[in-house]
């Protein structure tokens, strides 16, 4: 088995932390998305994952491409990386790995995370993961037949096709013949919205005999934006309350409350403060005379005599005196 996460997107609507972060080693109750995502699929995929390929943006640099490679290692897999420059396309972006694409693969964009018992279903040439959305036009799109059988892929439909919406995690018995398919699309040129879509390769196969089920997520937690990141960090915690995972070593706490569910880095102060619920405070921060929920503070962040919810709160940044919903980027200060 492989995964390939392809991940190359700048990361846009995440700014101003994916200036300096690429979006998907941001974290979520403690760990990057990236790492999340991947644990979460080696822990269903029924087999040994043999190799973990990573498509990148070549500006991402070394120290996130050697970050990604320990990320498989602890799963027992090689870690690859692969380059894409360009966006052109969900087909595009994973054709950038055609070195991996070769029998049982899962592939899984590295901006959602997932809770949901999957089901690799052997008789079938592949499974589709969807969900339920209030507007599918932002959405690749399947129609189904009476026994779960995709009978239409349709990409962003602007009038009402389907509501079911692929999330992103797509499982393939046969690698090479995805190859094959979105090689096809590359080579002649056709393209939809603008962009070689891994919808037009998967309609593709399907016409040509391949069977393809949905399947289904119980939670599907997107991390595309800053209100998402903190709605996806809270619902984790949730999930992770109690199993030991979230408290770090060496917590100074003075006259102060932490309310569950939280996650606690290494070397965390907290003075005359209430955190929580639903704060993830990372390594070397420190918090005096505030309340804090609902938030992310990154490492060696500094909040002092403040009032923060629905925040997200860069790396070594310094925020003082202030009542808000914040999202701020490294080495800010606001005070």
């Amino acid at each position: 088995m492989k995964i390939i996460v392809p991940m190359a997107g700048m990361g846009k609507r995440m700014r101003p932390h994916t200036h300096t972060t690429a979006k998907p080693l941001l974290p979520i109750a403690g760990k990057p998305i990236v790492q999340r995502l991947v644990e979460d699929l080696a822990a269903v995929a029924g087999e040994p994952v043999e190799e973990v390929a990573f498509i990148v943006h070549p500006s991402f640099g070394v120290k996130v491409e050697n970050e990604l490679v320990a990320i498989a290692k602890a799963v027992g897999a090689t870690g690859t990386i692969h380059y894409q420059e360009v966006a052109l396309g969900t087909a595009h972006a994973i054709l950038c790995a055609e070195k991996a694409l070769s029998g049982r693969i899962i592939v899984a964009f590295a901006d959602t995370l997932f809770r949901a018992q999957l089901k690799l279903d052997k008789d079938c040439d592949g499974v589709i993961w969807v969900n339920k959305v209030d507007d599918p036009r932002a959405f690749g799109v399947v129609k189904l037949d009476e026994q779960g059988v995709i009978t239409e892929f349709v990409e962003k439909p602007q009038e009402f096709v389907s509501d079911l919406a692929i999330i992103g995690i797509y499982y393939f018995a046969d690698g090479e013949h995805l190859r094959k398919e979105m090689q096809y699309l590359i080579d002649n040129d056709i393209k939809d919205k603008g962009e070689y879509q891994l919808t037009n390769a998967m309609e593709n196969m399907k016409r040509k005999g391949a069977r393809f089920k949905a399947g289904s997520v119980d939670v599907w937690m997107d991390c595309g934006n800053k209100n998402a990141m903190v709605d996806t960090n809270t619902k984790v915690l949730g999930y992770l309350k109690g199993d030991g995972s979230l408290k770090g070593s060496g917590l100074k706490a003075e006259n102060s409350v932490v309310i569950e569910p939280c996650f606690i880095g290494d070397d965390v102060t907290i003075t005359n403060s209430v955190v929580g619920p639903n704060v993830s405070v990372e390594k070397g921060a420190s918090i005096s005379g505030s309340v804090v929920r609902d938030s992310i503070l990154r490492g060696s962040v500094r909040v002092q005599d403040a009032v923060i919810a629905n925040s997200m709160i860069g790396e070594r940044a310094v925020v003082k005196g202030h009542a808000m919903d914040l999202s701020l980027g490294d080495d800010s200060t606001l005070a």
